[in-house]
């Protein structure tokens, strides 16, 4: 019995010992122990865009032209030299002008009537788009030389779907919106259109619907990208209306659509296609261009000889800047480092280049008659909705 006790103790001491090694172990480390612990905070995730099939990926929800930063050129087009190409519409010409000494270092005879040079989907080709001579002439942009022209009917302009799959030619006269191979121009598909001059045209964040302008009967079309047919027709409300550039803000949520008749901007929500509201800029509103920090655009005013500038953050015009001497800004781009706006002098034989930052006119540069929509190339994007360059 007594060692029995005795056992029991032994033991007890044994275990109360242990309990108290235990707990000083614990204390030692009291920091390291509780930091384990610590909860850890799931990183944001962003929002996924389920874009059109086949397109690539969007890189920013928030910013349509996230790709288009300062001089972020393509390896495809980084060796291109930088080339300014104005289509002479009552020339039936190509001026290709140096931008480094604003000199006309080229004249390359094209098609009837020629009104826009339009980068390929690839970015590979310009497509010279010859309406009323019924082709489209092919410059390669990294030597300057046409290729053979390719038949294609009542080319006025040219876009091309976000996956790259077909060319949608603006069949103006034809009234027709017709989808095409993008390589090989081979008709796909034939939409009819009810309204008239079907001109200019922009896609949504997802690419999966895109709005077009029709200049002569003052309406808007919504065409569904993949199905390749018309989903909504509006009327403006400003009688005489004359649609013509279109472009989508940053974040994807509206069009800005420039009306030459209204003399402004319609700013439009493309997912409702509901009754746009308006913004007046100035006379003969024409062009809209986006600036390389995606923070504002450049509005052309044809009939008065300015460009208005637009800021998306405050929702506003924040300053006009006047050509000396007048002029008729047109069509055109931004250059690769976002540093020139250049324009085209549609009845004045000319075009004008512009400091994006002070609004002073650089020079002006005589060409054939009629310039229109000219191409500045190459310019920063991962791939061209076409147009004059509308690159994402």
């Amino acid at each position: 019995m007594q060692r029995t006790r005795i056992a029991h103790a032994l033991l007890a001491s044994l275990v109360l010992a242990a309990l108290a090694a235990c707990s000083s172990g614990s204390a030692g480390h009291k920091d390291e122990a509780l930091g384990s612990k610590a909860a850890v905070a799931p990183a944001p995730k962003k929002p996924v865009v389920r874009g059109l099939p086949g397109m690539p990926p969007v890189l920013d929800p928030a910013d349509v032209y996230a790709a288009d930063r300062p001089n972020r050129l393509s390896p495809v087009v980084r060796d291109f030299p930088s080339r300014v190409y104005v289509p002479n519409t009552n020339s039936n010409t190509v001026s290709v002008i140096d931008p480094v000494t604003y000199r006309v270092i080229e004249t390359i005879p094209v098609g009837v009537q020629p009104q826009h040079v339009v980068p390929s989907w690839d970015m590979k080709t310009l497509w010279v788009n010859n309406d009323r001579g019924n082709t489209l002439t092919p410059i390669d942009p990294r030597t300057g030389r046409a290729g053979k022209p390719v038949d294609v009917h009542d080319p006025y302009n040219l876009y091309f779907t976000p996956n790259g799959k077909y060319a949608i030619v603006m069949a103006s006269l034809d009234r027709e919106l017709v989808f095409r191979d993008a390589h090989t121009m081979k008709r796909v598909r034939t939409v009819p259109v009810s309204c008239y001059g079907v001109n200019h045209a922009d896609f949504s964040l997802d690419g999966r619907y895109f709005i077009v302008s029709c200049e002569f009967s003052g309406e808007l079309l919504k065409v569904d990208t993949e199905q390749m047919r018309v989903i909504g027709q509006q009327k403006l409300p400003f009688h005489g209306s004359m649609p013509q550039d279109v472009k989508i803000s940053p974040d994807g949520k509206r069009f800005y659509i420039a009306d030459m008749m209204a003399d402004g901007v319609w700013i439009l929500d493309g997912d409702t296609f509901s009754e746009p509201s308006f913004l007046p800029t100035g006379k003969g509103a024409h062009g809209l261009y986006i600036s390389r920090d995606s923070r504002e655009m450049y509005i052309s005013n044809r009939g008065e000889g300015s460009v208005s500038v637009f800021d998306f953050a405050r929702n506003r015009l924040t300053r006009k800047w006047h050509l000396p001497n007048g002029g008729s800004p047109d069509m055109g781009g931004v250059s690769a480092d976002g540093k020139v706006l250049w324009l085209s002098g549609r009845y004045n034989s000319e075009v004008y280049a512009i400091d994006t930052r002070t609004g002073e006119q650089l020079a002006r540069v005589k060409v054939g008659s009629g310039p229109h929509g000219l191409a500045v190339y190459p310019q920063p994007g991962r791939y061209s909705l076409g147009h004059t360059g509308i690159f994402r």
